[in-house]
């Protein structure tokens, strides 16, 4: 069993949310982001910028702006998706400041967000006349390639940019550049392109974070091992190297090599939280559910419950045969998620288990109530009520989960036991029938059409049956012997089964 989404969570997200403020301009309320005025003074001085910029607008001489007011102005216009007289105030702005690269790259952006692509990359080439190195117009340029999905010229354009840029700019750059690999579908180019980051800056928190699923996802895992082992003996705290390592481990069911990792990694930050999720994980593939119910224990104390995290105690304690606590974990995890039909069908596992075949028919049936398709619930639910001696319910069950799935060979199983168990060997056959020509030939069946027909008297066709079904499938004999005992009575039985155990 694995923990989190796609089983093991490498990367994570922040959500910053800027202040919002009402501000009044010419009697009307105007809703706007701007983080830029965070008091009355600064809310003040925008709004006597934008009546000195109506001054403007009406040609009043005492009403120029300098460049910064009109960049306030634009933006204002902007944020508040008022395309028209952001434009405007581009074109204002550029008679009082016609070399300005702040105004054109204004504009660049206000096209680009109204999708009008072509103009947008007019005013680039115009603005970079002026500054011709500047980052946001190099990165608006390739997302506006990308809007118009020229992958290739995209990543082209900021592989030749890449050359004049150093440091923080050029991580940036090479961010951006992976996100376009990304989009064109390339993925080992993502991958190298994470790599050229962190070969800057080791400790980049952003590249760390994507390397490690790229790693996996275009199985370059040991490139990835390589990679780490090399940035952990250079910086032996960085955490997230530690992290990445133990996971590339992981993906290469090293699992002992993986928790020594997950452990350097918890000692260095004691609340990294995914690397106990990983480690508990590795723990219970080795099937150590002692050491894995002690990560789990730790994860609770440092992080919010979680119903994952619940279901992951569970399934230890499930493991352990101490089904009371792994029903407690369970119910705790469906609290938390009420909506998870498997978490109830676990809890049924837990009460069959136990033979509490009456409680265990309740928490299946929740489950199937919250998944009415799901044939396995009516297969289990069939297969407890077979055991409280409540058959014709069954039957019914079983029916149902073939409906549900007429070419899974399980369903048809459950069938035709329960109608063999029942009584009904006639019907045994005719289901058998409908069973051959929907999942085909199965050692299976024979043995269930064997049985039924040495039920029924029919002792010759029933030997056929079962010789079928021995050449078939003879590791499954047991499925026949198990039906009645009695048959192993018969000499021609018993030497067909001998030869079977032989074999």
């Amino acid at each position: 069993m694995q923990i989190g989404v796609n089983n093991r969570l490498f990367f994570y997200a922040a959500v910053a949310i800027s202040p919002i403020f009402f501000i009044n301009f010419d009697s009307n309320c105007v809703c706007m982001f701007y983080d830029d005025f965070d008091d009355d003074d600064d809310r003040g001085s925008l709004e006597e910028t934008l009546r000195r910029y109506e001054l403007v607008k009406k040609g009043a001489a005492e009403g120029v702006l300098d460049e910064d007011e009109f960049e306030q102005v634009i933006e204002y216009y902007f944020q508040n998706s008022n395309e028209e007289q952001a434009l405007l105030a581009c074109d204002i702005a550029r008679t009082y400041y016609p070399f300005s690269a702040t105004i054109l790259l204004l504009r660049a952006e206000i096209l680009t967000q109204a999708q009008k692509y072509g103009q947008a990359l007019r005013a680039l080439d115009e603005m970079e006349q002026y500054d011709g190195n500047n980052l946001d117009a190099v990165l608006l340029r390739s997302d506006i390639l990308l809007a118009q999905f020229k992958y290739d010229q995209a990543a082209l354009w900021l592989e030749q940019r890449s050359a004049d840029y150093e440091g923080k700019e050029k991580i940036e750059l090479l961010l951006e550049l992976s996100d376009v690999y990304d989009e064109a579908e390339e993925f080992e180019a993502v991958f190298d392109t994470l790599k050229r980051v962190i070969e800057i800056d080791k400790r980049n928190e952003e590249a760390l974070q994507k390397i490690c699923f790229w790693a996996e996802f275009t199985e370059r895992l040991d490139e990835s091992v390589t990679l780490h082992t090399q940035l952990t003996d250079d910086d032996p705290y960085n955490a997230l190297a530690w992290f990445n390592l133990g996971a590339a481990y992981q993906g290469l069911k090293l699992y002992e090599k993986a928790i020594d990792a997950y452990e350097f990694c918890v000692a260095i930050d004691e609340k990294f939280e995914f690397a106990y999720r990983n480690m508990a994980d590795a723990y219970m593939r080795l099937k150590w559910y002692d050491k894995a119910l002690e990560v789990l224990e730790k994860h609770i104390e440092i992080a919010k419950p979680e119903d994952v995290i619940f279901e992951a105690m569970g399934y230890c304690w499930e493991k352990r045969k101490d089904y009371a606590r792994a029903r407690q974990f369970y119910r705790q995890a469906s609290q938390l998620s009420p909506q998870d039909d498997d978490l109830f069908f676990k809890i049924g596992e837990t009460y069959a288990r136990e033979k509490k075949w009456d409680k265990a028919v309740k928490s299946f049936t929740t489950a199937l109530q919250l998944n009415k398709d799901n044939a396995t619930y009516c297969i289990a639910i069939g297969n407890c009520l077979m055991e409280l001696n409540v058959k014709s319910e069954a039957l019914l069950c079983f029916l149902n989960a073939v409906r549900l799935k007429p070419a899974n060979k399980t369903a048809w199983v459950a069938l035709v036991r329960a109608l063999y168990i029942s009584g009904y060997y006639t019907e045994v056959i005719s289901q058998l029938d409908v069973a051959r020509d929907l999942c085909g030939d199965k050692g299976d069946f024979y043995y269930f059409h064997a049985a039924a027909l040495f039920e029924l008297g029919k002792a010759k066709e029933a030997q056929l049956q079962l010789e079928k079904a021995v050449k078939m499938s003879p590791k499954k004999a047991k499925v026949f012997t198990e039906l009645n005992p009695e048959f192993m009575l018969r000499t021609a039985v018993a030497d067909i089964i001998a030869k079977a155990k032989k074999k």
